[in-house]
């Protein structure tokens, strides 16, 4: 994370917002580029503040409302100038760098967080708490998402491991290894990645290396609750555990993909079916 650009901005806010009875009334003006921060801002309570994001900002549903100024590969850089923001949010990896940096130029100042592991959500919420005047709701908020994650890891770090593939596409097959997103929630519930020694977080790979590896569980994400179209149709090799015994977990990929606090949600519901799955392949052996 990176706060040059704002330091001096937030200490001005801060002292502001110590003799302010009314913060709304201090309220900043934000330009978010991230579906993940636009719903973070809004779990503190600072979704009011957004007036522009990028595309596939839709939740909560209020967040669809909000104007669009481009997307991961580019972003309106007029418009952007146009609306004079007080800040803008950005995702480092998850924006256009290029733009970032005219951004810079034109002397806006940029907040950029890039959250690597899981306990980055509650830093990421802290850090918005800070910039809107809400670090009360923001230090509870990531209190109870540390703990709600310390209390995952802990039922799950000494469990019988299970063999696990995670199909993040389908054409081409495409999965999860190494330190990437997704397989840490793998890491969280117990599962063994048949895949995690890639150096590649996010590697393509075969459908005779996941058929030679016969995973126990195999995770196939659906969008807002529903398959995907293109997906594998696992069905067609039964011999395979996972098809077999029926453990084929489809967690929302809105939820699992996203940085933010609904996401652990989603993860304990995988880490159920996991540990599901764990007790039938040891009660079998």
């Amino acid at each position: 994370m990176r706060l040059r650009f704002l330091l001096p901005f937030l200490c001005l806010f801060m002292s502001v917002a110590v003799r302010a009875d009314d913060l709304q009334k201090q309220q900043l003006r934000l330009i978010v580029l991230a579906p993940h921060l636009v719903e973070s801002m809004y779990e503190i309570g600072a979704g009011d503040q957004i007036i522009a994001t990028t595309d596939h900002s839709d939740y909560p549903q209020a967040a669809s409302s909000i104007p669009r100024i481009g997307n991961y590969a580019r972003l309106q850089i007029e418009k952007i100038l146009q609306l004079r923001p007080d800040v803008v949010v950005a995702w480092r990896t998850g924006n256009p760098a290029e733009d970032l940096l005219r951004l810079e130029k034109y002397n806006i100042n940029v907040v950029y967080t890039q959250p690597g592991k899981l306990e980055d959500v509650a830093e990421e919420i802290r850090l918005l708490g800070q910039i809107t005047g809400r670090d009360s709701t923001a230090n509870r908020i990531a209190d109870d998402y540390l703990m709600r994650l310390e209390t995952l890891k802990n039922r799950y770090n000494s469990a019988m491991p299970v063999s696990v593939f995670y199909e993040l596409w389908a054409r081409p097959l495409r999965t999860v290894a190494g330190e990437a997103w997704l397989q840490q929630q793998i890491a969280v519930c117990g599962g063994d990645n048949i895949f995690a020694s890639i150096d590649d977080d996010y590697p393509q790979v075969s459908l005779e290396q996941v058929l030679s590896a016969r995973p126990q569980i195999i995770i196939q994400p659906s969008t807002h609750g529903r398959g995907q179209p293109d997906k594998m149709d696992w069905q067609k090799w039964p011999n395979i555990p996972a098809v077999e015994n029926a453990f084929i977990l489809t967690p929302d990929a809105d939820k699992v993909h996203r940085m933010t606090t609904r996401m652990l949600g989603e993860v304990e519901s995988m880490c159920e079916g996991i540990d599901k799955a764990r007790r039938f392949y040891a009660s079998n052996e």
